[in-house]
């Protein structure tokens, strides 16, 4: 089977091209901005015709598309979620590949939801910002364009490789700063939100099972357990040995509330403004995962306790 992974070079593509990569009857292409993609190619300025023509030529069964933008203002979104992938259904039915499209959709299309619940794919998408927006425009383009397609809605990714930018890492690069220093407690604030984190591991284990099934639609992907981001930073602690006082500046928002949701305003002697958490969710997230199950055979396998583990390691390396 040969496979086209557009985005290879990003947080989840790398993932997913180790993936299929180890998979001994798939033969991978990557294209990408990058140079050491096989193909180089900007999806958010290229035309489907250039494209329609690389993909007759290598005449892929698959076509991966892990390609985005999760920063930046609206005209930016637009353009690496939701354009990019206009391109990319245009070049698919102008080709005569046939290939199938797997696309990476995301929880924030879905937008906040009522704490305690279970988000299915049959909810009403209502995103809560220009990121959730984006990307529910490109599932709704995959979805009416008639190719044999399938959205893969990724709820919080974690794990090895998870950027400094995200709360996650904003919250091991706060500790590591915190232990480097020999400060004997640590002050965070936007802790009170929950989450469904899965292990970017199981992510791309769930491309791969969508590469090879017939499956199309919305599917969830997420561990189905919604977790405190206190509790995580409780968790990051014991693995990584810090042994401090962890202190929520909780309360409602407000000029003297900080947040690892966003980097600090102004310096740490000064009052950092409040950011509410970035992918306009809400105070509460939690996946309804049967219809992965159910359809790709697929389940997580790593819990947030290791996922943890590795975002501290790599954090504890960086100077």
């Amino acid at each position: 089977m040969r496979v086209l992974l557009i985005g290879a070079n990003g947080y989840l593509g790398r993932f997913v091209a180790d993936r299929l990569l180890a998979d001994p009857a798939v033969q991978l292409t990557a294209l990408g901005r990058g140079d050491d993609a096989d193909v180089r190619f900007d999806l958010a300025s290229g035309s489907p015709g250039a494209l329609t023509r690389f993909l007759d030529a290598v005449h892929p069964g698959v076509v991966v598309n892990c390609a985005g933008a999760t920063r930046g203002g609206a005209r930016e979104l637009t353009r690496h979620n939701t354009v990019a992938v206009a391109t990319v259904c245009e070049a698919l039915r102008r080709s005569g590949c046939g290939a199938r499209l797997v696309q990476i959709g995301c929880g924030a299309e879905y937008g906040p939801s009522q704490p305690g619940s279970s988000t299915a794919e049959d909810a009403v998408p209502r995103p809560g910002g220009p990121y959730g927006v984006s990307k529910l425009a490109a599932t709704e383009l995959v979805l009416g364009s008639g190719l044999d397609a399938v959205v893969l809605r990724v709820f919080s990714p974690a794990g090895p490789g998870t950027p400094a930018g995200s709360p996650l890492g904003r919250l091991a690069e706060a500790m590591r700063r915190a232990m480097q220093s020999g400060d004997g407690e640590l002050k965070l604030g936007g802790l009170g939100v929950q989450r469904d984190f899965v292990d970017v591991r199981d992510v791309a284990r769930a491309v791969h099972a969508a590469s090879l099934s017939a499956a199309q639609g919305v599917i969830n992907i997420g561990s189905g357990r919604a977790v405190r981001l206190r509790d995580a930073a409780a968790v990051l602690a014991r693995v990584a040995g810090y042994g401090g006082a962890l202190h929520e500046l909780d309360g409602p928002p407000g000029p003297l509330r900080p947040s690892i949701g966003h980097p600090r305003s102004e310096p740490d002697h000064g009052a950092p403004l409040a950011y509410p958490y970035p992918d306009g969710c809400g105070s509460w997230q939690q996946a309804d995962v049967r219809t992965a199950r159910d359809r790709l055979g697929w389940r997580p396998r790593i819990n947030l306790e290791e996922s943890l583990a590795d975002i501290w390691m790599e954090a504890a390396c960086r100077i």
